[in-house]
């Protein structure tokens, strides 16, 4: 049986070799690895990571000291990042966004534990090898039914059920993630009978030109991709789908915040505070092979109705009603 999203998972012994247990030392480290960055959509990340490491008894500048390196974009950077972390003799390596910087860690850190954290496959990610220790925690996690990129269509489809033609944006140069995300939204869109159109961007320019696309082609709703490049770029993709009259649903919250229509996924505090947990298990000394991957138990549906009434578009109440959170 196959889980569409993760919430926070070790390393396992299948996927990579590790060392049986983080060597304790007077000060422990803890290395942070980013494709992106540590600020904007991912200081929430990085302070949802403190918050674990802390409940598990490890204050950074206190006990614990954390090394910050991140590529800004510049993916060819990340396996000479991860290998600094190597050489800062990091305890555990917690990835934010998997995918490449998993991937480099991966390759950098043969024995050294990860934790990573993923909307995503992490299996189609490529960063583990097996879901068998998933599935002791399928049914208490509640994630059985269409994955969560198909839920954002599903609620995108309930706000505009005229919707023909529906546009999806990604960046394939996330490979593995960009394929499964799009086999999973073709599928979806299949089964509402509506017609879809994949729209690929991974500079600035090329989003300019998605959209000038999308207005030639009369999309008419479109889902946004969680992609860490596109989350960097929300305040451009939120400008772009209002000078389109675009109603658009993304990846987390914090693009509704900042003006976007509609947002559905995992919590991304509760996300990342799971992986500063596991990091301070291992820490602490638990191996991390024995630790099972955990799934997602709580997810935010958030609407900005001062954005739908922009648009025009009058939210039907069965929305609003089911909206954990509304902007106004």
């Amino acid at each position: 049986m196959r889980r569409r999203e993760f919430i926070a998972g070790l390393t396992g012994a299948a996927a990579w070799p590790l060392r049986a247990r983080a060597q304790p030392s007077k000060t422990p480290v803890v290395g942070l690895l980013n494709g992106v960055s540590f600020d904007g959509p991912y200081a929430v990340a990085v302070a949802a990571i403190r918050a674990g490491l802390q409940e598990t008894g490890f204050v950074e500048g206190q006990n614990l000291a954390i090394e910050y390196r991140a590529a800004n974009g510049r993916y060819d950077l990340l396996p000479d990042l991860a290998a600094e972390l190597v050489r800062s003799q990091a305890a555990v390596i917690v990835v934010i966004g998997v995918s490449r910087p998993a991937l480099a860690a991966m390759a950098a850190a043969s024995n050294m534990p990860i934790v990573f954290a993923t909307g995503s496959d992490a299996v189609e990610l490529g960063v583990v090898d097996s879901v068998s220790r998933l599935e002791a925690d399928a049914a208490a996690a509640n994630t059985t039914g269409a994955g969560v990129v198909s839920k954002r269509l599903a609620l995108l489809l309930e706000l505009r059920p005229g919707a023909r033609l529906v546009g999806y944006l990604d960046n394939s140069r996330l490979q593995g993630a960009f394929d499964a995300n799009v086999a999973e939204v073709t599928t979806a869109v299949g089964k509402e009978g509506r017609e879809l159109v994949i729209f690929d961007a991974a500079t600035e320019q090329e989003l300019e030109r998605a959209f000038t696309q999308m207005a030639l082609q009369r999309v008419r709703a479109l889902v946004v991709s969680a992609d860490p490049f596109l989350s960097t770029r929300q305040e451009q993709i939120i400008a772009l789908a209002a000078q389109s009259a675009l109603p658009t649903i993304y990846a987390a919250r914090g693009a509704v915040v900042l003006g976007g229509l509609m947002s559905y996924g995992v919590l991304t505090k509760d996300m990342y505070q799971a992986a500063g947990v596991y990091a301070g298990r291992i820490l602490k000394g638990a191996t991390p092979g024995e630790s099972r991957i955990m799934l997602p138990s709580r997810f935010e549906f958030v609407i900005n109705n001062k954005t739908a009434k922009a648009l025009r578009i009058t939210v039907p109440r069965r929305l609003l009603i089911r909206a954990d959170e509304i902007i106004e």
